[in-house]
């Protein structure tokens, strides 16, 4: 599965499912919008994961399971297997990882293992990351990744398009991957770590224009099990959750049930469809 098709997918209500593994990270990445280090020990119960994604079925399942953290590859053994129970039903799988085990000059077998499982492998990379985990060794690792036959693509953080550094690292990215590896880009927002001095959105939505939310198509399991309607990290991190957002819980729903509800409340529809700060103005 290559990043234009993920990507593609991401407007789609219940296209996809976002699975938070795990809060903890080895890295302390100054812009982290999860706050994640090794002391953080927000984590959904393993055993809750795993029911709720075995109840994907071939007629009821999402297209793309997202495996993300924290670090979700410190669970090496967990990702392989939600991957292999997603991909028995017919959903694809993509995790997004910190790069933390590039550091050595060889990826360990089991987080090697885990990433075969999936369907497409992307490695944050930014000015922040690359004060944890050198680009070389990045790229040594991508290099070893696409080798074992998976796609791979960079997700790109910066300050915005006239950010010098988004400038180089994609002609770096161009040059060593021979322009053969996409990369997605954002800018970094006031959430988490960088919330004391990241700059907000420059500009803000006009409450008197319609502007669809895609942020409020996938269902997104939290730290703590919990289903929410939208991946801001605000509404991720906030309890408790907005009634609206809030899908259910994994130790006591199924996709399916999760599914429905995404897919059949009216506010869901209309903030998909004009966005919240529309609806709210009306």
């Amino acid at each position: 599965m290559e990043l234009a098709e993920l990507v593609g997918l991401r407007p789609f209500p219940a296209a996809g499912l976002l699975l938070g593994l795990t809060r903890r990270c080895p890295l302390r990445c100054r812009h982290c919008s999860t706050g994640s280090d090794l002391t953080v020990r927000e984590e959904p119960n393993a055993a809750q994961l795993l029911r709720f994604v075995g109840s994907f079925t071939a007629e009821n399942r999402p297209d793309v399971v997202m495996l993300t953290g924290g670090e979700p590859l410190l669970l090496p053994t967990l990702a392989g297997e939600l991957s292999f129970l997603a991909r028995r039903a017919g959903s694809r799988t993509a995790v997004l990882s910190g790069m933390f085990f590039a550091r050595s000059q060889r990826i360990p077998p089991a987080i090697l293992r885990a990433i075969a499982q999936v369907d497409h492998f992307s490695a944050s990379l930014d000015v922040y990351h690359e004060r944890e985990v050198a680009r070389a060794d990045v790229f040594r690792a991508l290099h070893r990744i696409r080798e074992s036959g998976v796609s791979v693509s960079f997700h790109l953080t910066g300050t915005g398009a006239d950010d010098p550094y988004l400038a180089d690292i994609t002609r770096a990215i161009d040059k060593e991957f021979g322009g053969r590896v996409p990369s997605l880009v954002n800018e970094v927002r006031p959430f988490g770590r960088a919330a004391a001095w990241a700059r907000p959105a420059r500009t803000g939505p006009d409450p008197s224009a319609a502007a669809p939310c895609s942020m409020a198509a996938w269902p997104v399991v939290a730290f703590d099990g919990t289903v929410l309607a939208c991946c801001n990290q605000d509404t991720v991190d906030r309890r408790p959750a907005p009634a609206h957002l809030d899908l259910g819980h994994i130790g006591s729903d199924d996709w399916e049930t999760v599914r429905r509800r995404a897919l059949e409340s009216p506010v869901l529809r209309m903030i998909r469809t004009v966005g919240p700060t529309h609806l709210a103005a009306r």
